[in-house]
C-alpha cells in the first residue's frame, strides 16, 4: 500500500527534485540512506551519469526487498544499514542522499556525523524533510479528522514525526553538531499531491503509514472506521473524483 498509493501521491515529485539536484553535482559514488521502497533510488538511476555507482540502504529489510523487486537500469548495491552507524569506510562517497528519512532518526546529529564521515572532502549531504503539517493538505485534513474522532488520545503520528522536523534553525544546529560547514542551503519546495479519490488518499495515510499502528492501538478493530472518517473529511474539503492538495517540503544541501 505504501508503494502503490503513497509513493506516487506524495514522494515521487520530491524524488525527482532530489535526483535533479544530485545530477547537477555530478557525483561518481552515491550513498542513499533510508531508501524505503526505492523511489529516490530509481530517480537517481534515471539521471546520474552511467558510470556513477549507487549504494542504497535502509534499516527495514521489507522495504529493501520491495525496492529491489522494482528493478533499475544499472546495478544497485542494496544493503541493510542504520543511518546512525553506517558500515562504510571514511570518505567512501561523493554524495549522501536521504529522501524523507531524517525525521525518523532518533539521533540526528549522530546520523549527520556518520554521513559526513563517509563523505569525501568536498562531498555533499542532500536530503529533504516535510514542512509543517498545515502546509501539506491531505496529511493535515486526515490528522484533524482523526483528532475529532479520538479526542481523548488523538493519533498524532503525522504531525509529530513526518511533519515534526521543519525548523530550519534546528536543522542547522543538528548539521553543525554533525560537523558540517556553516552555510548549508535550505530551499522550500512546493508540489502537488494528487489522488484518484478521497477514499484512496485516506487509505494511503490511515493504512499505509505508521499512523495505522496508532489508530489500532487507540481503538482496536476500528481501522476501517477511521479510514472512512478521514475519507469523509477529504471529500468534504476537496470534493468527489480525483483530488489535488498542496505539498511543501524543505530540501537541504550541506557540504563537508
Amino acid at each position: 500500500m505504501y508503494q502503490a498509493l503513497l509513493v506516487p501521491m506524495i514522494f515521487a515529485p520530491y524524488a525527482d527534485d532530489l535526483a535533479r539536484r544530485a545530477s547537477a553535482l555530478a557525483p561518481r559514488r552515491v550513498l542513499e540512506v533510508a531508501c524505503g521502497t526505492g523511489v529516490a533510488t530509481r530517480a537517481l538511476d534515471a539521471v546520474l551519469d552511467r558510470d556513477a555507482t549507487i549504494v542504497a540502504t535502509d534499516l527495514n529489510p521489507a522495504m529493501l526487498a520491495q525496492a529491489r523487486s522494482a528493478g533499475t537500469t544499472r546495478a544497485i548495491t542494496w544493503r541493510e544499514a542504520d543511518a546512525q552507524a553506517l558500515p562504510f569506510d571514511d570518505g567512501a562517497f561523493d554524495l549522501v542522499v536521504c529522501q524523507f528519512g531524517v525525521m525518523f532518526f532518533p539521533d540526528r546529529p549522530t546520523a549527520f556525523a556518520e554521513a559526513r564521515r563517509v563523505l569525501a572532502p568536498g562531498g555533499t549531504l542532500l536530503f529533504n524533510t516535510w514542512d509543517r503539517i498545515e502546509a501539506n493538505d491531505f496529511a493535515d485534513v486526515v490528522t484533524r479528522a482523526l483528532m475529532d474522532w479520538c479526542p481523548e488520545d488523538p493519533p498524532y503520528f503525522m504531525a509529530r514525526t513526518p511533519h515534526g522536523y521543519h525548523d530550519a534553525e534546528a536543522i542547522g544546529r543538528d548539521l553543525a553538531a554533525g560537523k558540517f560547514k556553516d552555510g548549508s542551503r535550505i530551499d522550500v519546495v512546493e508540489a502537488h499531491s494528487v489522488a484518484a479519490s478521497a477514499a484512496m488518499a485516506a487509505a494511503a495515510y490511515c493504512e499505509g503509514t505508521p499512523l495505522r499502528a496508532e489508530i489500532e492501538a487507540r481503538r482496536p478493530g476500528r481501522l476501517a472506521e477511521a479510514t472512512r472518517i478521514a475519507a469523509s473529511a477529504l471529500l468534504a474539503r476537496f470534493g468527489d473524483g480525483p483530488i489535488d492538495g498542496r505539498l511543501r517540503a524543505l530540501v537541504c544541501e550541506a557540504r563537508r
